[in-house]
């Protein structure tokens, strides 16, 4: 009779083990912050590769971490994904991520796009887009002239709260210095043609219109109005040129989208497989052809009008992961000169 038992409780540990397994191997539980229609597509193809479900929950970043945060070893998320490098840097200071050892990744991956605990799959530029018919090409070549009296009541901008401009502070820090830093962004904003407002389409818009000479803005943004199927966009494009900052320095400030898993992942080995699917040449190009964001892998070829059209530059390579340790620097730099 114990015989008996102790084999149906073995039997009911090894089923038990093979549902676990089976559930690994079926579904992945991802919290996502991007918000882009056509990560649809995205998502649905490795599920058609590997046969993993997908359940995804989108919010904004602090309300995903947030509750990753209080779901503590409980969360079912297996990986967070999102978008700008200081935004990833900030949840890995939470201790959510486990590291990942991946030999595709390491290879696929260059070594300033990815840490130990989380990987960029997609870049996207800090353009400087002008007004041919208010500012001159030679006026506009850095960021740092942005900061130059000559442009005076010609330069918009979105918040300087925004992740997006933070991250550009904060890579200027790295660059220039916290001193020169903070003379750069007190000359931006004498420099303002208006407050701080909108988005980065906004910024782009208004140039086009004449409000303002320059402006600051994602290559995506650009990219999505020379591509767009509206007349509108596509007038709002041909009004403005766009300009690779600093080529003769460190080059262009880029951004990132990417990803990590969860230390408490229920689905690891699904989180893992998600992982590396983001770095294969079907995935990656579905970042630039889906949302006009540039391949992390070099070899993959990119067939986006809009990219091509705006051509090839010279990038930053400082290392994603170094961005946040200066980017609370950015903000108080950036309060007392006035930007918000």
């Amino acid at each position: 009779m114990l015989k008996k038992i102790l084999v149906s409780t073995l039997l009911a540990a090894f089923g038990a083990t093979a549902m676990h397994v089976q559930a690994a191997d079926t579904e992945l539980n991802l919290y996502s912050a991007r918000h882009y229609q056509t990560d649809e597509d995205l998502y649905a193809e490795f599920t058609k590769q590997t046969g993993i479900k997908i359940n995804r929950i989108e919010a904004k970043e602090d309300e995903l971490l947030e509750r990753i945060r209080n779901e503590q070893a409980n969360s079912p998320a297996d990986v967070f994904i999102t978008v700008d490098a200081s935004r990833l840097a900030r949840a890995d200071e939470f201790g959510i991520f486990a590291p990942v050892r991946s030999a595709f990744l390491e290879d696929r991956i260059p070594s300033h796009l990815r840490t130990q605990d989380w990987f960029s799959y997609s870049t996207r530029a800090r353009l400087i887009v002008y007004n041919p018919e208010l500012v001159k090409a030679e006026q506009v070549q850095t960021y740092e002239q942005l900061a130059d009296p000559a442009l005076k009541g010609k330069v918009c901008t979105r918040s300087g709260s925004h992740p997006y401009n933070l991250s550009l502070g904060a890579a200027l820090i790295q660059h220039n210095g916290a001193a020169k830093t903070e003379e750069w962004a007190r000359g931006v904003v004498a420099n303002f043609a208006r407050a701080p407002k909108g988005g980065d389409t906004d910024q782009i818009k208004a140039v086009a219109a004449g409000e303002c000479g320059v402006a600051i803005a994602n290559s995506y943004y650009l990219a999505r109005l020379m591509n767009s199927d509206k007349r509108e966009d596509q007038a709002v494009a041909a009004r403005v040129k766009a300009v690779w900052p600093n080529q003769q320095s460190w080059g262009t400030h880029i951004n990132i989208s990417g990803a990590g898993m969860l230390k408490n992942a229920p689905h690891k080995e699904a989180a893992v497989k998600f992982l590396e699917y983001l770095a294969s040449d079907k995935a990656q190009i579905y970042f630039a052809d889906g949302n006009n964001e540039w391949p992390v892998v070099a070899s993959v070829k990119v067939d986006n009008p809009a990219l091509t059209k705006l051509g090839p530059f010279k990038a930053d390579t400082l290392p994603v992961g170094d961005l946040a340790k200066t980017v609370a620097e950015a903000q108080r730099i950036f309060d007392r000169a006035g930007f918000r």
